[in-house]
């Protein structure tokens, strides 16, 4: 595969890759992949519309929640269409607008997670260690100037990248490893120098996600200490358990993106298979996780969702007599 290019970078072309080898399979494959988009958007608007329909939920913890669901459907819906149109209809080719726009919505959403993690470990710890300001400190105000805060500051560090990106020339394979498209793998295709590219890169990751891991890891501690003075074991545990669902999903973002770190920068001699897994279950598994996290580990959600189908299934015995 060579780049289509005429003398206009709008005009060029990357091709998309599935599972290299088992291109026969992909139709077998996209079964599994359809299963977990489904299950990424069906869980995350039930998320959504249980928590703007029921009025108890209209406290900081669930709107943080309700930010957490909203980021994670966008990040799925960002790599969908490519992800599918490659396994369903082989459609490889991308043109480098659509290519530099999706790469731009992956990395953008893949911060604002970060960003909503952290808030919701502020709003764990100022629960727990400053329950009698709860609701002075965290008013619907600042937390929408919180949700804001994330969106803009994620969206204007990435923003550079495609720019950064167009000025180069591709002279060398444009086959991209993956069925979407990333800042790493589009730049180590550039003939020029990448040195401005690798470390404005380290730069947004250092100052986003390293400082927001930094915080999240600070607050816990805070939280331990306080959850540790507290005299009852009881009110320990309770403490403890509204945490629970929290700290999944932090594990469930930071494990992946670490793996898959460990993976590029160590697994040179691994299957690309494996390559090609670890960059799905970072994108995927956090999605498809939180909520069911979320309606496990969280008895008011569970609850509500339960009544919702309660009330479905009611409304069915009714209309059938």
């Amino acid at each position: 595969m060579t780049i289509l290019y005429n003398s206009s970078l709008q005009k060029a072309t990357f091709f998309l890759t599935g599972f290299q080898g088992l291109e026969d399979l992909h139709g077998w494959i996209s079964i599994p992949f359809c299963s977990i988009y489904l299950t990424v958007i069906v869980g995350n608007l039930t998320i959504l519309h249980v928590i703007r329909t029921d009025v108890t939920l209209h406290e900081p913890m669930y709107y943080f929640l309700a930010m957490l669901a909203l980021t994670d459907l966008g990040l799925c819906l960002s790599t969908l269409p490519t992800v599918l149109g490659i396994f369903w209809f082989d459609a490889r080719e991308i043109g480098i607008p659509a290519c530099f726009t999706q790469l731009f919505f992956i990395h953008t959403l893949s911060l604002v997670e970060s960003s909503v993690l952290l808030s919701m470990s502020i709003d764990r710890y100022v629960a727990i260690c400053n329950p009698l300001h709860y609701s002075t400190v965290l008013t619907p105000g600042r937390i929408v100037k919180m949700g804001l805060s994330s969106v803009l500051r994620s969206a204007l560090l990435i923003l550079p990248l495609p720019f950064l990106l167009k000025r180069f020339q591709y002279c060398r394979s444009h086959v991209l490893a993956h069925a979407y498209c990333l800042h790493l793998e589009i730049m180590k295709l550039a003939c020029s120098s990448i040195i401005v590219n690798h470390v404005y890169g380290l730069f947004v990751v250092a100052c986003t996600v390293g400082v927001d891991s930094l915080l999240i890891f600070l607050s816990y501690a805070l939280i331990l200490r306080t959850v540790l003075s507290i005299a009852s074991r009881q009110e320990r545990l309770r403490a403890l358990n509204t945490c629970a669902s929290h700290i999944c999903a932090v594990l469930l973002f930071y494990i992946p993106m670490i793996g898959l770190s460990l993976v590029h920068r160590f697994g040179e001699h691994l299957p690309h298979t494996v390559h090609l897994l670890m960059s799905y279950v970072y994108l995927l598994v956090p999605p498809l996780m939180n909520p069911i996290v979320y309606s496990i580990k969280t008895k008011q959600i569970r609850q509500r969702i339960a009544k919702k189908f309660e009330f479905i299934k009611s409304l069915r015995c009714f209309q059938q007599g």
